[in-house]
């Protein structure tokens, strides 16, 4: 089976088939499975054939976010789960973002935003396969190290709340941190797709909040080629 395995949930079946509609002219995505309720999207995107979920949050049973926080402990991060939903409250963003979805897209939208969304989606996952394949070079490697031994600022110091650096901007800052977990790790090229932003640009403000102690850095090592660098807020 080619293309990336998805599976979509949404308890409307009429839904169910215009998403499905939407994906198959999208090239690069294959559709697995679809399910209508938290426990059927649960036990679906467990399954390790899957690669991605296109997932609702309001079923019938318990919520999206719900079945996001099961999938975190069943897959951890090896499955990519993007929001489409019509809830827009602040509350349920925030905790689609701390569970490392990959977008979250609000109901209504066109066919066209739906292409755009999952085609970047595609290319970034592309890139990012890309990238942990290839080999670190020496000066990588020193620059991980001497991120990981740079010391916490002190209370009151750091990137928040003082001056920041010329380039970068307070508004773009609060969201890469609103994004950021203290639990949960992120690739940089996971955090550009959920805040919207280019991976160069959410590079430059993490090694900012690095540099300060705000964010720590780990790594997540495959069985061969490059490790993905890991970004968590740092406990406060």
């Amino acid at each position: 089976m080619n293309g990336i395995r998805t599976v979509i949930v949404d308890d409307d079946p009429a839904v169910l088939r215009l998403h499905a509609g939407y994906l198959a002219a999208v090239p690069g995505f294959t559709l697995v499975a679809t399910a209508r309720t938290g426990a059927e999207a649960a036990r679906l995107a467990a399954r390790t054939d899957v690669d991605f979920v296109l997932l609702d949050v309001n079923l019938p049973d318990f919520s999206g976010v719900e079945v996001l926080h099961r999938l975190r402990i069943v897959r951890e991060w090896d499955l990519d789960v993007m929001v489409i939903s019509s809830a827009r409250d602040a509350t349920t963003v925030r905790q689609a973002l701390s569970a490392r979805v990959v977008g979250y897209l609000a109901k209504p939208f066109t066919r066209e935003a739906f292409a755009a969304r999952l085609e970047r989606y595609r290319d970034a996952r592309a890139d990012r396969i890309a990238e942990a394949a290839l080999p670190l070079g020496q000066g990588d490697i020193d620059a991980l190290f001497s991120a990981r031994r740079e010391p916490a600022p002190a209370p009151g110091d750091g990137a928040i709340g003082s001056a920041l650096p010329k380039g970068l901007s307070a508004a773009t800052l609060e969201l890469i941190l609103t994004a950021l977990d203290p639990v949960r790790p992120v690739t940089v090229r996971d955090l550009a797709a959920q805040c919207g932003a280019s991976v160069p640009t959410v590079r430059r403000y993490l090694d900012h909040l690095t540099r300060t102690g705000v964010v720590t850095v780990s790594h997540r090592f495959g069985a061969r080629g490059r490790p993905e660098v890991l970004y968590r807020r740092a406990p406060t």
